[in-house]
């Protein structure tokens, strides 16, 4: 099975080994994995800014850089991001060349935990982590992605590790992108709050699927002289692995090739 890897900016830039865990569990799992050089941007930043005319070649070259490898699937490591992927045929719609290509983009296009659980059909991916937990669900990942699941049960079979859950879970962390930047004091009230959460379950580790978050969280709590250990899911997954414990979802096993289709997860409404 071939995967492009949707590597994103901010993982790119700030958490390589998000990446390096993402295409470790990834191969683990059977899948040959592929990094086109010539992604650079979703173009997510500069469209959430209203700069719209501006973003189109940005996408277009995204299109381009995730479809130059004739892959099964594209897999990326932030919700957020993803979900951006998935908007680009409503965005270039109107374009005469790039409309069915952003289309075609667009429905082999995974967010990690989603492609894992909901494609590959895994419980258990066989990890160990003897720690106390808390999650934060990002925004885009949850109401755009429509996204709920996914994370939860992959975490739910981590050896070792326990999940404590997160109060006003449904709360944004402040960063989303640019409004992080254009309304700072507000933003940090509201860091201020999710991470007041976080240290309210006395949890150790702070996971989460959206690198951006984990940012502005992380930060918020360095700037405050507070500890916690920030992870993302792929990192989790990827901690002292032994394959003898892998499940997968009833009816599945490894190498199963009905577990790679996307018919067969539109169908069991896997697909929000």
């Amino acid at each position: 099975m071939k995967v492009v890897i949707f590597s994103t900016c901010v993982v790119d830039l700030m958490f390589p080994n998000v990446g390096k865990a993402m295409v470790e569990v990834l191969e683990r799992f059977g899948c040959d994995t592929y990094l086109p050089k010539e992604q650079i941007c979703c173009a997510q930043p500069t469209f959430n800014s209203g700069y719209v005319k501006e973003s189109m070649q940005v996408m277009r070259n995204e299109v381009d850089a995730l479809l130059s490898v004739d892959a099964d699937y594209i897999v990326g490591p932030a919700g957020s991001c993803v979900n951006m992927l998935k908007e680009l045929p409503f965005h270039l719609r109107n374009d005469p060349v790039y409309a069915a290509k952003a289309q075609t983009m667009a429905d082999k296009t995974y967010e990690f935990s989603q492609f894992l659980y909901r494609v590959l059909g895994v419980l258990d991916a066989g990890a160990e982590l003897d720690a106390v937990a808390t999650y934060h669900r990002s925004c885009h990942m949850t109401r755009l992605l429509g996204e709920r699941t996914s994370p939860f049960v992959l975490l739910d079979h981590v050896k070792g590790l326990t999940m404590v859950p997160l109060p006003h879970i449904e709360n944004c962390c402040g960063f989303g992108g640019m409004f992080s930047m254009k309304e700072p004091e507000i933003s940090k009230q509201m860091v201020d709050e999710k991470v007041n959460d976080v240290l309210s379950t006395k949890a150790s580790v702070l996971i989460s699927c959206d690198p951006g978050c984990l940012m502005n969280i992380g930060g918020r709590f360095n700037r405050r002289g507070e500890k916690i250990t920030i992870m993302h899911l792929a990192e989790v997954l990827n901690h002292k692995v032994d394959m003898s414990r892998v499940k997968y979802v009833e009816g599945r096993s490894a190498g199963d090739g009905a577990v790679g289709s996307v018919r067969a997860a539109k169908e069991e409404g896997a697909l929000v």
